[in-house]
């Protein structure tokens, strides 16, 4: 059977678009400006910087090694794409989406730095005042490339690659940015509610694994749900080594300081991260399974999404209760999800979705002055019940608008170009019916 691509000049024609939208409307900077800078600080940041981009091909291999032989370049694509598609929509207008003027504490106004105009010489921003307003611009979109890369691996060997594309523009947009502008701009509505999210645990990981869950239902089983057969688990390994070494520039990055904060957060999220991965064995011990290479990296991205609402926020002992909790719930939830019918393929909202909620709740549980003098009270161990109520409303809130505006950008898309592959493509493999490629 032979699979042909169609013609279409509609994606040139975007592109021309584009180009002619930068050449119009591109100014060049009046002046850099003349902001006193903490150039540790700096180097610091762009170091940050290039280990969160790391993430997103270890995300790559890391879903990619699970996935059947006949479909790993389209999976590890999809991830890929993200780089390129988020970077152009970052700088046309997806930055003023989240740090632009707030509209309503929902959103920013698309016009503040359109064409990433007024960025250079922009003063720093205040939440970190000692690196270029240009640096803290591109280190956010690092965040913003890798989260609807997270949600691939839900709807992995059963989705159109060119629909694909329409369907992460549209989540930036409609999820992404509208969360990441109420949870870290100074005027966001849960910003101003008192919820942490020091690294993206609400921004990346709850937005990514509950548009998984709705991806996942919306699309129903694969042909092939219980026929899961990992291409290769020693990709798995590399890519979670690579998601492992980046995390360090994500939630250690996100304290904008060559700092003690920074360290604070570097050590939290290895000792999370750790008790994660040993959690997970532990729990399949009980259960009469072997150690796999799987279960510890599975375990221990888990542990890197529940510490990284809370990185900047708690103790080091209380990050080992955090990895260690969100260890249990996310391989619960795990094994009730083998059960039912949801064909979440490599398991995206147990692991982030879950891990995320479970993050974002337990920083409400143990974030103290004593960590971060810079938040208003502490957490609900310590005996007050503001941050956690905040938290709890917090996570409802959040829970519900991605999961309706998951599902109606799912249809959406649906209705403009087919989500689903056919079941001769499924069958034959996306490597070959969406890419001409194959291993």
């Amino acid at each position: 059977m032979v699979f042909s691509g169609k013609k279409s000049f509609v994606p040139l024609v975007f592109m021309a678009v584009l180009v002619l939208l930068a050449l119009l409307f591109t100014k060049p900077p009046k002046n850099f400006g003349s902001f006193s800078l903490n150039y540790a600080d700096v180097a610091w940041m762009l170091t940050s910087t290039a280990l969160v981009l790391i993430m997103t091909p270890g995300l790559a291999f890391f879903y990619g090694g699970m996935v059947k032989k006949k479909n790993v370049i389209s999976t590890m694509l999809q991830s890929f794409i993200c780089m390129a598609v988020v970077a152009v929509l970052w700088v046309v207008f997806g930055f003023s989406l989240v740090f632009g003027e707030s509209i309503g504490g929902v959103i920013g106004d698309p016009r503040t730095f359109f064409m990433f105009n007024n960025v250079l010489e922009h003063a720093p921003w205040e939440a970190a005042p000692t690196i270029p307003f240009a640096l803290f611009a591109i280190y956010q979109l690092k965040f913003a490339i890798i989260a609807p890369a997270l949600i691939t691996g839900a709807v992995a060997e059963r989705i159109k690659f060119t629909s694909y594309i329409l369907f992460i523009c549209l989540f930036f947009v409609f999820v992404y940015s509208p969360l990441a502008h109420a949870t870290w701009h100074p005027n966001g509505i849960l910003m101003k509610m008192g919820v942490l999210d020091f690294a993206g645990g609400t921004v990346v990981h709850m937005s990514a694994g509950l548009t998984a869950l709705a991806a996942a239902l919306y699309l129903r089983k694969g042909k092939e749900m219980h026929m899961h057969s990992p291409a290769r688990i020693t990709y798995v390994l590399l890519g979670t080594g690579l998601l492992w070494f980046g995390w360090i520039g994500f939630n250690a990055g996100s304290a904008f300081s060559a700092s003690g904060l920074a360290a604070t957060a570097l050590i939290t999220t290895s000792t999370a991260s750790g008790a994660a991965a040993l959690m997970y064995i532990f729990l399949d011990a009980a259960k009469g399974i072997k150690p796999s290479a799987m279960g510890v990296c599975i375990g221990a991205v888990v542990g890197l999404v529940a510490i990284t609402p809370a990185a900047g926020y708690v103790t080091f002992g209380h990050s080992l209760v955090i990895g260690a909790l969100a260890a249990l719930v996310s391989r619960l939830v795990i094994a009730w999800r083998t059960k039912s019918r949801i064909d979440d393929t490599l398991d995206v909202f147990p692991s982030h979705g879950v891990g995320g909620m479970v993050g974002m709740l337990l920083t409400g549980i143990f974030a103290t002055q004593a960590i971060n003098p810079g938040i208003h009270g502490n957490g609900l161990f310590f005996g007050e019940w503001g941050l956690f109520q905040a938290h709890v409303l917090g996570l409802i809130g959040s829970t519900v608008f991605i999961l309706v505006m998951a599902f109606l950008i799912l249809k959406l898309t649906d209705l403009i170009t087919s989500l689903r592959v056919t079941d001769a493509e499924e069958e034959a493999g996306l490597d070959v019916t969406q890419h001409g490629e194959k291993l």
